[in-house]
């Protein structure tokens, strides 16, 4: 059996990965009498005048939604509310077993933008944290920023930072490996969709000075009149050589490759056409923009991509569990990018200088280093503020 067949065998077994457990024992009617009515009342009255309570009280400080319409769905596209609930239950699971944090799956039966921020509004009071989940673009950015504005809770989509934080981890560190710079370096961004423009956006926060991002069509013009504004911003920022054609063209000589698009755009012609010790991460899931062994034939010096089984998996899954475990604990109203920087340097600098290899360039999500690292690197960052 390949994996797909494995994972489906284990759904089937399982009927959800996911399950609630109470806290406490409810043997008798004493018990109840404390955790429901009459008791409750008074958790209920302390709360109504004094809201922070529900941090005290409740199950909000440790309680994430995590949230999708079904539009973006790791790269099946959109697949809708119901086909999405599977890769939110997966979330859900792993901010369990790597932060020890409750998440819920809300997938919602909308794909209307004004309709997902009401509802998310509204249900905002229940949780600690907002996780918005495989949201199309250029949709999410709104969505986000106005949840943002709206809410006293933080609100994060991991399919743009999540992604973008361990991508600028792997990126630190396998510079360092092949002796480049980061404000030198020539990278390639291909995939323009809401991952490809916030590690963009990410990157030139780091440092970053030399950046070409490509769509489907090629190289982005500010002109092009396909492009979403989110997309024309970035176009205005990026390509200071102002060179045209396609993701061929652009990775003549580039030092690195960053796909977050489709599966098989990139073949070993244009590795070879890379410059001097080329780092490819080809973060395309199911299917990555070319395979490991292609990469490497093709010249390639550090290989990554999203897919557990394959060293340097560069996936937001290292960075969500730990992310959220800091913001709830240090009780982040809002996320900042000065935290995600943050959280960035400390997820790269688990990886020692002395232990750095091309393949031991990010730390491996089992390692119990990494939630604790960044959910105390949020913590340092809001001390004091």
């Amino acid at each position: 059996m390949n994996i797909m067949d494995k994972s489906l065998q284990l759904h089937r077994k399982l009927k959800g990965k996911i399950s609630i457990k109470n806290n406490c024992d409810i043997k008798d009617t004493k018990d109840l009498s404390l955790v429901y009515t009459p008791g409750v009342a008074s958790s209920c009255l302390r709360i109504n005048e004094h809201p922070d309570e529900a941090y005290n009280l409740t199950a909000k400080n440790n309680t994430v939604a995590v949230i999708s319409d079904g539009s973006a769905v790791l790269g099946l596209g959109n697949i809708g509310p119901l086909a999405a609930i599977p890769v939110m239950e997966g979330k859900c699971a792993i901010f369990k077993r790597f932060a020890g944090l409750d998440a819920i799956p809300i997938v919602l039966d909308t794909q209307d933008t004004e309709e997902i921020i009401k509802t998310i509004t509204h249900l905002s009071p229940s949780f600690g944290g907002i996780n918005l989940e495989d949201i199309s673009a250029p949709r999410c950015f709104e969505i986000e920023r106005r949840l943002r504005e709206a809410l006293d809770i933080p609100v994060f989509h991991d399919d743009q930072h999540g992604t973008a934080i361990a991508s600028g981890a792997a990126l630190i560190n396998a510079l360092k490996i092949v002796g480049k710079d980061l404000d030198k370096a020539q990278i390639v961004i291909n995939g323009a969709g809401s991952a490809g423009i916030a590690i963009s956006n990410f990157l030139l926060e780091l440092g970053v000075r030399n950046l070409v991002v490509c769509d489907k069509y090629g190289i982005m013009d500010e002109n092009d009149g396909r492009l979403n504004d989110a997309q024309k911003k970035l176009a205005g920022m990026t390509n200071e050589r102002r060179i045209k054609g396609s993701l061929y063209d652009a990775l003549k000589g580039a030092d690195v490759l960053i796909g977050v698009s489709v599966g098989n755009v990139v073949d070993q012609t244009m590795i070879k056409n890379m410059g001097d010790d080329p780092i490819v991460f080809a973060l395309a899931n199911p299917t990555p923009e070319i395979r490991r062994e292609e990469a490497l034939k093709g010249g390639a010096r550090i290989y990554g991509a999203g897919l557990s089984d394959e060293p340097n998996q560069i996936n937001n899954a290292l960075v969500f569990p730990g992310l959220f475990k800091g913001l709830l604990s240090a009780r982040v109203r809002q996320v900042t990018t000065r935290m995600e920087v943050a959280a960035c340097k400390a997820l790269a600098g688990i990886v020692k200088d002395e232990d750095l290899n091309e393949n031991g360039i990010i730390p491996n999500i089992f390692n119990e280093d990494v939630a604790r690292v960044i959910s105390q690197a949020i913590i340092d960052e809001n001390r004091d503020r």
